[in-house]
């Protein structure tokens, strides 16, 4: 469960003892597909094979526990491949899930278009309502109410405490997508949400160098179904791949300073611009969900999306201008990335009730020096 240490202290620590044989402070990436056994079923520490376990997987799966206040934690091969295993372990052809309108693409194709084929129905709805979701869930009979928050990519702010008691009203579970807040500037489970997923690619890895995923939960019985799920089909993380998200982790807390530090700069500095109809980012006053996200987040992280005034084409060439935020999908790294969500990370969800508006551009601000930053913006802005 959490860990009375501070934040910091536990990402560096947990699961992350030294190595016992040669005092090694970090421990060994075990690069190896099986193990040897001491006689059939002597197994040394549990481990057998590598799809199983494997002790580096372990030590993140420690790791994300601690810094999430969990007591389980079970690390994939990426995000996907975790909502999968849960989606698979928590429902049955003919439940509904309801999610909110404005949510991360590939959870809506993961549910529409692969789960939809075995019976999973999806059930739309504005999670800042909350008497729309209540509604929603109670309508439909919902087995799962799916939040993310802040959302990708409008940025919008829902009341975890307040739906996760709609959720367990009406017996669903509730699941909290964490990944641009980070563990380090919001708890969901904390909160009363059941489960939060993690695409561990982003804020934990940090780094643009790895693909993972991640499951972090209290209950055991839904730990043991997920992680079967895990184990029966196969989406592990590798030994590198987990210690490079360990490794991450580490410098969890200092890099989400640094990028809700130049985020927050940046969004004050954009609202105004001539070129710019919009800007979304919770750290303004002028957010409507910015008291909500002041109350449940420490601080209010490093995405921002921004509506052009020019339209489509203004967006495009926006993102298109840049040198320093690399025109790039996916978000979290210490380098700066700017998206066009119409045609790159939200494409698969035009048409659906969860469309992009067309002038929209994404941008994952790094943790490169602010001066730097706000002069790329400004000399890839249009004038007027």
């Amino acid at each position: 469960m959490a860990s009375p240490q501070g934040f910091e202290t536990a990402a560096i620590h947990a699961g992350q003892a030294f190595d016992p044989t040669t005092g090694a402070i970090i421990p060994p990436i075990y690069q190896t597909s099986t193990f040897v056994q001491d006689g059939i079923g002597g197994l040394r520490g549990g481990y057998e094979y590598n799809r199983s376990g494997n002790p580096t997987r372990t030590a993140l799966e420690q790791q994300l526990a601690a810094i999430e206040g969990a007591a389980h934690a079970i690390s994939f091969s990426s995000g996907l491949a975790a909502e999968d295993a849960l989606i698979r372990s928590a429902l049955k052809p003919g439940d509904r899930v309801v999610l909110g309108n404005d949510a991360y693409g590939g959870t809506h194709r993961l549910i529409e278009r692969v789960h939809g084929a075995w019976g999973v129905e999806n059930v739309t709805v504005e999670m800042s309502d909350l008497s729309a979701v209540a509604k929603a869930v109670a309508d439909s009979s919902a087995k799962v109410l799916w939040v993310e928050t802040p959302s990708n990519p409008l940025m919008k702010i829902s009341d975890i405490a307040e739906l996760a008691e709609i959720g367990h009203a009406a017996g669903a579970l509730v699941v909290v997508d964490n990944t641009f807040a980070s563990p380090y500037l919001q708890q969901p489970l904390a909160l009363g949400a059941d489960v939060v997923v993690h695409s561990t690619t982003k804020y934990l890895g940090g780094h643009s160098d790895v693909l993972g995923g991640a499951i972090v939960l209290n209950d055991d019985e839904l730990a043991k179904a997920v992680a079967f799920q895990q184990f029966a089909v196969g989406a592990v993380s590798s030994p590198m791949d987990a210690w490079l998200t360990t490794r991450g982790i580490k410098t969890l807390a200092v890099r989400m300073d640094r990028h809700s530090e130049n985020a927050q700069a940046i969004a004050e500095h954009l609202v105004g611009h001539p070129a710019v109809e919009a800007v979304y980012y919770p750290g303004l006053s002028t957010h409507p969900g910015h008291e909500l996200a002041a109350r449940q987040m420490r601080s209010f992280g490093g995405m921002i999306s921004v509506a052009l005034r020019g339209g489509p084409k203004a967006a495009r060439r926006f993102a298109e201008s840049t040198e320093l935020f690399s025109l790039a999908e996916s978000l979290g790294g210490v380098e700066s990335l700017i998206g066009y969500p119409t045609e790159m990370t939200h494409a698969s969800v035009v048409g659906t009730p969860l469309e992009v508006p067309a002038n929209l551009v994404r941008l994952s601000v790094g943790i490169e020096s602010l001066s730097d930053l706000l002069a790329d913006l400004d000399r890839a802005l249009p004038r007027r």
